[in-house]
């Protein structure tokens, strides 16, 4: 299985941090040690030792810290003790300040792990969330082999404003990819609402522009209800077909897909349609909006067949409006020109390195899926399978007519 790689650090814990402050309290002893060992026998050089049971505090726990202060007090006993010191009243209030610092470090360690252990749980609950709304993409689903990269904006948060889906259906696989306006928490909530009605909608609408006339409704709805009357929706709807190998493409508002093969990479035409949610704007202008009808779905559909050794790219403009150091805009598909292989998971990860590599900063969700057929055996299992469900009624999908070949 294919899957996005995931966009949680690891929790904050003792491996985590810097290696230099598991040491810090050994180093604190042996310069204290050291600086005894230079000074002149009449000074007792133990009272820095009075910090150690708080550095320790920082990486170890609160049992290791209290060992810790039964051995500074120790060590500062014998100190005092080896110049006449022991009971004079400055080294009396060391021992009583190395103690306290003792019992503030133990329960400074003891929160710390407190807050670490809910931490943890924290960042559990929200991989899990974020593994609900943006699910892994398989590596084969239908007659489709796919891989997808997917790296948000706010790296801690996991999900960002992009989304995307893959599901096989009755229908054949079908695809969603998009970009939510906006950012923050916001964005996450619409962008779970409409995956929602997409992964409900795509197994039950035959045809696919009424797919995307569902999720425009849908964004529109969610708009009115939280107020946002500026929420849109750009996306992009394909379905594969693996009894004919070709698949159709509903572009709404968004870049349309690259088509990459042995002669270059090129983009698959579409016609220009509304966002999501901003579709019932264009109901009275020529070529624009969500019409119904059988004519309107071949004046919003594009198909092509998907022959073998092709790869079909979607992309969200975090990736083409990536920036270098000079303010240039990444050349996607001259980057993919040079590329070798061109199968799913080597363009997958091609753009996984080299747009990071390209950008000066990444202010913006990066989204990416391709696709590409499978063919011999495999592929002739899943058009049988599929045949029998068309014979037996399982399955009443109109023809879409081909727009570009």
């Amino acid at each position: 299985m294919s899957v996005f790689p995931t966009t949680f650090p690891a929790p904050p814990g003792p491996g985590a941090r810097s290696r230099w402050m598991h040491w810090a309290p050994v180093l604190l002893l042996v310069v204290d040690l050291v600086l005894e060992t230079a000074a002149p026998n009449m000074v007792a050089a133990g009272f820095p030792l009075t910090l150690l049971p708080v550095v320790a505090a920082f990486t170890l726990g609160p049992w290791v810290v209290g060992g810790a202060t039964v051995v500074t007090l120790g060590l500062q006993l014998a100190l005092a003790d080896r110049v006449g010191h022991l009971t004079e009243q400055h080294h009396l209030w060391v021992y009583v300040a190395t103690a306290l610092a003792g019992v503030l470090g133990a329960a400074l360690a003891a929160q710390r792990r407190r807050q670490s252990r809910d931490l943890v749980r924290v960042r559990t609950v929200a991989e899990t969330l974020q593994r609900a709304v943006l699910r892994p993409v398989p590596g084969r689903t239908g007659a489709l082999r796919a891989a997808g990269f997917y790296h948000p904006a706010e790296a801690d948060a996991g999900v960002g404003g992009d989304l995307y889906e893959v599901c096989e259906t009755r229908f054949g696989t079908r695809v969603l990819l998009g970009d939510v306006r906006g950012k923050g928490l916001d964005a996450v909530r619409t962008v779970a609402d409409v995956l929602g009605a997409f992964r409900t909608a795509a197994h039950e609408t035959a045809d696919l522009t009424a797919l995307a006339a569902q999720l425009d409704r849908q964004v529109a709805r969610h708009a009115a209800e939280t107020g946002d009357h500026e929420l849109f929706v750009t996306a992009v709807l394909v379905e594969h077909q693996p009894a004919t190998g070709r698949v159709a493409v509903v572009n709404r508002g968004h870049l349309d897909p690259l088509l990459i093969r042995d002669s270059g990479v090129e983009p698959v035409a579409c016609p220009a349609r509304l966002p999501l949610g901003l579709g019932a704007l264009g109901l009275d202008t020529p070529g624009l909006g969500t019409p119904t009808g059988p004519e309107a779905d071949a004046s919003q559909t594009t198909v092509r067949a998907l022959h073998p050794g092709e790869t079909l790219l979607l992309v969200t403009d975090g990736i083409t409006e990536a920036r270098d150091e000079e303010g240039a805009f990444y050349p996607l598909a001259a980057r993919l020109e040079t590329l070798g292989p061109r199968d799913p998971r080597a363009v997958i990860d091609h753009l996984g390195r080299d747009v990071p590599a390209f950008a000066a900063e990444l202010g913006d969700d990066l989204t990416a899926l391709a696709l590409a057929p499978v063919f011999g055996p495999d592929a002739l299992v899943v058009r049988t399978d599929e045949a029998r469900l068309v014979a037996g009624g399982g399955v009443a999908h109109a023809q879409q007519p081909e727009v570009s070949a």
